[in-house]
């Protein structure tokens, strides 16, 4: 699979590891940076995942920051990217069986390496289940008010 990858100077250990474990299991992995420590802005990073999603460079992505909040919310601001941050591999695979998520997020200081590993791997083997779920995601793609 087509996985872009991409985190702030708070993550970038982690990202680094994921990249070299995807890579070890096969995924062609677009790595996004940052490349160091020296502080960024994240969402200059959640941006560029959500455009490696839009333009097919990517099939799923990964998005890490300190937290993972910020990262996930700007990801999310792209109308491409459906990110779910999570934090055990139950989050990662709902966010893909109700919500057809393409992404997902975690924090760099709130999980560790064989955690964020697991949630990987449910999210990259779970299906999304359509049906009722449907109607609920084709609204992700709409602009809409209450």
């Amino acid at each position: 699979m087509r996985i872009a990858i991409a985190s702030d100077h708070a993550a970038v250990s982690l990202k680094d590891a994921l990249v070299v474990w995807l890579r070890e299991d096969g995924h062609a992995v677009l790595d996004l940076g940052t490349h160091g420590d020296a502080r960024v802005d994240y969402p200059d990073y959640g941006f560029a995942l959500a455009e490696a999603l839009a333009d097919g460079r990517a099939e799923r992505g990964v998005a890490v920051c300190g937290s993972g909040i910020g990262i996930s919310i700007a990801a999310n601001r792209h109308p491409a990217c459906r990110c779910a941050l999570v934090s055990e591999p139950l989050s990662a695979a709902l966010a893909r069986q109700h919500n057809d998520a393409n992404a997902i997020a975690f924090g760099a200081r709130l999980i560790g390496e064989d955690m964020a590993k697991a949630c990987i791997t449910a999210f990259l083997t779970t299906g999304f289940d359509g049906g009722r779920h449907q109607p609920r995601v084709a609204k992700l793609a709409k602009e809409f008010a209450l």
